[in-house]
């Protein structure tokens, strides 16, 4: 799932879903099963037949997802799928992922640039040197959150006030300035 939607202009939400799925051979009727349920998902019913020029950038990125988690993979990368996204619809499709993880959990390698983005959706957050591009320090996201006990909780705004929450970024935003410090020198 990239940054800048990469759905087909000439293929409808229903087409651009499918794509994948009959590039794998997968017979009409199951395609019909996936398709519609990751419609449904993705909160899409309504705009099979539509066109990703008729769809607002958060809709876009709901078939730019589904079209991915369709194919069922064992590992999912998104590539700053946000970042082209408003403030508002972004946290709205951050919300949507953390449903849609627990509904169909899978591994999700998510790059960002967003610290708060990052403490909110990982498990654990990688936080990378410039360059060269190394790992710096791996956080235990998780076992924050199970400790502090808001894994439950789905929205963005009633995490962000945490204690733990707060640590996290706070750290690892410490740790980007401190790298910053060290490439001027």
């Amino acid at each position: 799932v990239f940054q800048q939607f990469a759905l087909f202009p000439w293929k409808t939400v229903w087409d651009n879903i499918e794509f994948g799925l009959i590039s794998l051979g997968v017979d009409a009727a199951e395609r019909k099963r996936r398709i519609e349920h990751h419609i449904e998902l993705m909160g899409l019913g309504g705009y099979e037949q539509a066109f990703p020029h008729q769809l607002s950038g958060g809709m876009q990125q709901r078939v730019a997802i589904a079209r991915a988690y369709v194919l069922d993979p064992k590992v999912l990368l998104m590539d700053e799928p946000f970042g082209a996204l408003d403030a508002q619809t972004r946290v709205v499709m951050q919300e949507e992922l953390v449903r849609l993880a627990r509904r169909h959990p899978r591994t999700v390698l998510f790059i960002t640039h967003a610290v708060e983005e990052a403490v909110y959706l990982a498990d654990r957050v990688a936080v990378m040197s410039r360059r060269p591009g190394r790992i710096r320090e791996v956080i235990d996201v998780k076992s924050v959150r199970e400790a502090e006990q808001w894994d439950g909780m789905a929205r963005i705004e009633d995490v962000m006030d945490q204690p733990s929450f707060v640590h996290l970024r706070t750290h690892i935003w410490k740790l980007l300035r401190d790298q910053q410090g060290e490439d001027a020198h």
